[in-house]
């Protein structure tokens, strides 16, 4: 288990076992591939970021995190691989995710996009992107850094 805070100073709980925290979280996010790419989404208002958001009422947590992918970027997900799951201690309460890795097949141009301006590839990530202004708050602790070292001693991808 790691525990650091978070970009708004909330204490994170990061583990990499089998759902530490909950059997069913309410939230997914979803660090996705598509053709040797980074492929992320424009949120309308926290910036680019790995899309997500919170699981339906009837909806397993890996239903929700393909359905995210495909509103948010119209990425259709090839593979779904369970990452780990994080907890936040937040002002308004706990929040608990988990964290999937994601290879794409196609991503299909939609209509809309909900709440994001649609799909990003980076060949990259920002060296510096905890102070980058274009990158979501959650794309700025070490949610994303953890993990991405747990996906390639996974070796998921090279």
């Amino acid at each position: 288990m790691i525990t650091f805070t978070d970009y708004y100073n909330n204490e994170v709980q990061l583990s990499f076992d089998d759902h530490p925290f909950s059997k069913s979280p309410k939230h997914v996010w979803v660090i996705c591939r598509w053709k040797e790419q980074w492929l992320l989404t424009n949120h309308k208002d926290r910036g680019i970021e790995f899309p997500g958001g919170k699981v339906e009422e009837g909806e397993s947590a890996e239903e929700a995190a393909i359905r995210e992918v495909n509103e948010e970027t119209g990425g259709i997900v090839k593979e779904l691989i369970y990452v780990g799951q994080y907890n936040v201690a937040g002002k308004g309460g706990t929040i608990i995710k988990n964290i999937y890795f994601a290879t794409i097949e196609k991503v299909i141009e939609q209509n809309s996009y909900y709440e994001t301006f649609g799909p990003v590839q980076l060949e990259k990530l920002p060296e510096h992107i905890k102070i980058n202004p274009d990158f979501s708050f959650m794309m700025k602790d070490d949610v994303l850094p953890n993990s991405l070292n747990r996906i390639y001693q996974l070796a998921q991808f090279r």
